[in-house]
């Protein structure tokens, strides 16, 4: 649970960075207001790391989600996925920021910000099929210990 929970802290904290980083950035530019990957960075690391990794939290206290193969697929296939999409969002808003036409950029980095995108939804399968296994499982637990009890006769 600790490592959910600081997962979920560093991505706090990349995004709070990355509002500042946009402002600061775009006032040095000259581009205040201007529309651009980098505009939408902080809410994205804020709902896609941080409150993703917050509901997991929650759902493991509750469900014990953790130590499942399908979980360890989701941890580190969805950070590998949200960090290669974060950081092609950096490039993209850099660029446009900096007077680069995004039409007119290099078709790498929209291939590897889908690389990124396939990462994430390959991850939030996999949590989903933990997800699923736990739900059984407590549903398990609580059928036995309802099975334990006697039943009076009508």
């Amino acid at each position: 649970m600790n490592r959910l929970l600081v997962t979920s802290f560093v991505y706090m904290i990349l995004g709070l960075a990355s509002g500042v980083f946009y402002r600061e950035y775009s006032k040095l530019t000259g581009t205040v207001g201007e529309q651009s990957q980098l505009s939408t960075l902080h809410t994205h690391l804020l709902v896609l790391g941080m409150l993703v990794f917050l509901v997991v939290l929650a759902l493991e206290a509750t469900m014990r989600v953790t130590g499942r193969r399908s979980f360890t697929v989701f941890y580190w296939t969805y950070n590998v996925g949200l960090v290669i999409t974060v950081v092609m969002m950096v490039v993209r808003g850099v660029l446009t920021l900096d007077g680069a036409d995004p039409t007119g950029t290099t078709a790498a980095i929209p291939g590897i910000a889908g690389l990124g995108h396939m990462l994430l939804a390959v991850g939030l399968i996999a949590l989903f099929v933990a997800l699923r296994a736990a739900v059984a499982d407590s549903q398990e637990r609580s059928f036995r210990a309802g099975a334990t009890l006697e039943v009076a006769p009508h």
